[in-house]
């Protein structure tokens, strides 16, 4: 697997980072959620995504503990709410995010998802935020292939660095049309839940018996297995997000396991790909 992901506009990032969902809900694990990231710096995971939205703040305040004094090491992801997408509301939406960060420059600034301002509207403004310094580039999170190709026909539309979804073993819709789409066009995705950590799931991706097996012959975990699975052929960046400091440390050996073609093979046998167009999943 590649180690780094190419964005559009030739920035090397990390093919595995850090997410940053569920932090900052509880005070009591804050210096634990600082220390995790720190640790996961350190290890090479140099890409911390997280949002406006988790924790209603706490999350970015939580990042911008452990980025201070380190901030020029780290490729900075945030997202904005769909009703913060547009006009001043975006502006206000980043100036605020930037306060929780305690940075002057958002690295990745994402739409979470589409709502109620036009797509336009928001290329609109994440241009405006670009030209004042606040983010350096832009992207977009769970929209399906129509929106991609929407987005495309736009003026600006196609200056979009990344499209962030679901993705995992178990959850492989997006190979049907999406991550075709995406390839074609030279744009990442970044996978958020590659462990299979949220959602309405069909599998326990983890506790699979093929995982399993995969896991034990190799000498690395199941995540481990899962990481390289989503990696394993460029182009995609995953972010999960680990706490406890065996899984920030298994998470970033990741980076260097390849899994063998008789692996693949396996795993597909387990969670076979699809055949058609799916939904796309989000949680």
């Amino acid at each position: 697997m590649a180690e780094h992901v190419l964005l559009p506009d030739g920035t090397r990032v990390p093919a595995i980072g850090q997410g940053t969902w569920y932090m900052g809900e509880n005070p009591s694990q804050r210096a634990a959620e600082v220390r995790a990231l720190q640790q996961g710096l350190d290890a090479g995971m140099t890409l911390i995504d997280t949002a406006e939205m988790y924790a209603d703040g706490g999350a970015e305040q939580v990042v911008g503990e452990a980025i201070a004094g380190r901030r020029n090491q780290v490729f900075l992801v945030s997202k904005v709410y769909p009703h913060h997408a547009g006009g001043e509301k975006a502006v206000t939406a980043c100036e605020n995010s930037l306060k929780r960060l305690g940075t002057e420059q958002i690295d990745l600034y994402l739409l979470h998802w589409r709502g109620g301002f036009g797509l336009d509207e928001t290329i609109e403004a994440m241009e405006t935020l670009q030209r004042s310094g606040k983010i350096a580039r832009w992207g977009v999170s769970n929209l399906d292939t129509a929106d991609m190709e929407e987005l495309w026909q736009l003026p600006g539309g196609d200056q979009c660095q990344t499209n962030q979804v679901l993705y995992h073993a178990a959850s492989r819709g997006i190979e049907y049309d999406l991550l075709p789409w995406c390839r074609a066009h030279a744009l990442p995705v970044m996978a958020y839940c590659p462990l299979a950590q949220a959602g309405n799931l069909r599998h326990r991706l983890l506790d699979d018996s093929t995982v399993a097996r995969l896991a034990t012959e190799h000498g690395v975990s199941s995540a481990e297995i899962a990481l390289a699975w989503v990696t394993r052929s460029g182009g995609v960046i995953a972010i999960p997000k680990a706490v406890q400091p065996q899984h920030v440390a298994q998470n970033a050996r990741a980076l260097t396991l390849t899994l063998s073609p008789d692996d693949l093979a396996a795993l597909d046998q387990a969670f076979p790909p699809p055949s058609r167009k799916l939904p796309l999943d989000i949680v």
